[in-house]
């Protein structure tokens, strides 16, 4: 995680009793779906960055979501050859987990671009993300899960 060649975020799982999690598709690349996640802001620690993001992203704040874990350690996320080039090595990420106070709860996005969010099963929403980061996927969320 040292490197500056990393870029440094988290991811926030939301999931209900049902053992879905909240993922949205991506309009920048389409068919690819993904968590909220963000970077974490200068003199910010990580779960600080995770409630902000969950806040920007899906307007859901501690009135709808409580957080029940983390995954303990950085996952590093290393881009393919020939992918994102001229752009960092890749970026390390730390996972939490939040819990819906209400099976209902429905997020309310503020000026961010993307399609619908939906509940999803884990299993799908690993098949749904791009290859070199479907292992990174699986062990955090196996984890956290």
């Amino acid at each position: 995680m040292g490197s500056l060649q990393f870029r440094a975020g988290t991811v926030a799982v939301v999931s209900n009793s049902k053992g879905r999690v909240l993922a949205f598709q991506r309009t920048d690349y389409p068919g690819q779906w993904q968590l909220p996640q963000g970077g974490i802001d200068k003199g910010e620690s990580a779960v600080e960055g995770a409630w902000r993001e969950l806040k920007e992203e899906t307007g859901l704040g501690r009135q709808h979501v409580r957080l029940v874990g983390e995954y303990p350690d950085w996952t590093v996320y290393e881009w393919p050859d020939g992918a994102k080039r001229g752009a960092r090595l890749g970026q390390a990420q730390r996972w939490f987990f939040f819990e819906a106070w209400d099976d209902e709860v429905e997020p309310t996005p503020d000026g961010v671009e993307f399609d619908d969010w939906k509940w999803v099963k884990v299993s799908w929403l690993v098949d749904q993300v791009v290859e070199f980061r479907k292992s990174s996927y699986q062990r955090a969320l196996s984890a956290l899960l």
